[in-house]
């Protein structure tokens, strides 16, 4: 069991904390727990009917009108906007619950649906990477089990990688080779999976190393290969004060290669690099590298 902040409440579904505070006044929709210190804390349970407030308000339901619902009232409605509707804050949501509940059958219908419906590349975009960047802030606040957070991540990593395993490269002279890694100690693997998909996806030719890579591997491995490009994504390690000079290392030893490189040790800093390194901010900025070089 997990517990929340009213905080907590309003980043995970967007309902502002002071008029959470008005509808358990008014409609008594959820009552929160004290601590022995007499602080206000909320359940998976409250979490869990917060979150199909919101959706069904965010669907035209009055909130008055959800008040009189019961759970499982509630949770059909859900499930048949969820399967209906083409908003990406609704698929979200869904994926949301899917986490807290440890649903597996609910998250495959959720990630099916939209893949069928808008391709596996949106639903990435607009779908997977908003909820992992909720995921984050759940992290870090302490909001999210390791269980819950281990579940939905193994689900996604699938996801990629059985995606990837159907995009069948067909060499051409345009076509380029990428090398993917992440450095010693560095887990944080999905995002390095959907740029693999994405190269292999237009057609260039991937090498995949994996997590936690040491550093001598991978030059063993590029003296091997010989990438255009040598791509990492940096979310803890090296540490903030660490990452420049690793950089450094890395566009030196692979001056001949484009190195390109993203995440949040990266992008959170004005780092000074060298003319073969790129910085990808957001995923369209590597969505355009690919497909200029193709």
């Amino acid at each position: 069991m997990s517990f929340y902040s009213i905080k907590d409440l309003e980043h995970l579904s967007g309902i502002k904390a002071h008029t959470l505070r008005i509808w358990e006044q008014r409609y008594n929709l959820v009552s929160p727990k004290r601590t022995d210190t007499n602080i206000r804390y909320y359940d998976d349970v409250d979490l869990k009917l917060i979150l199909n407030v919101s959706l069904l308000k965010d669907n035209g339901f009055k909130i008055s009108n959800i008040a009189k619902m019961s759970v499982e009232q509630m949770k059909t409605e859900v499930i048949n906007i969820t399967e209906k509707s083409s908003k990406y804050a609704d698929q979200i949501q869904a994926l949301t619950l899917a986490m807290i509940e440890l649903d597996e059958e609910r998250f495959e219908k959720v990630v099916s649906t939209n893949t069928l419906q808008i391709g596996f590349e949106k639903t990435m975009i607009h779908v997977i990477y908003p909820f992992l960047t909720k995921i984050g802030y759940l992290w870090q606040t302490g909001a999210i089990s390791p269980s819950q957070e281990h579940f939905i991540s193994h689900l996604i990593r699938q996801k990629i990688i059985v995606a990837m395993d159907g995009q069948v490269v067909t060499p051409t002279p345009q076509s380029k080779k990428f090398m993917l890694y992440l450095p010693e100690g560095e887990l944080h693997e999905i995002a390095l999976l959907f740029a693999a998909y994405l190269a292999k996806s237009r057609n260039h030719k991937v090498v995949y190393l994996g997590q936690s890579l040491p550093f001598e591997d991978l030059r063993e491995a590029y003296n091997i290969h010989k990438p255009d490009f040598v791509m990492t994504i940096i979310t803890s390690v090296p540490n903030y004060d660490e990452v420049e000079a690793y950089v450094k290392k890395l566009s030196k030893a692979f001056e001949e290669s484009k190195v390109v490189l993203s995440g949040y040790q990266v992008v959170a800093q004005d780092l000074d690099t060298d003319e073969n390194v790129f910085i990808v901010k957001k995923i369209q900025d590597l969505i355009d590298l690919i497909e200029t070089v193709s």
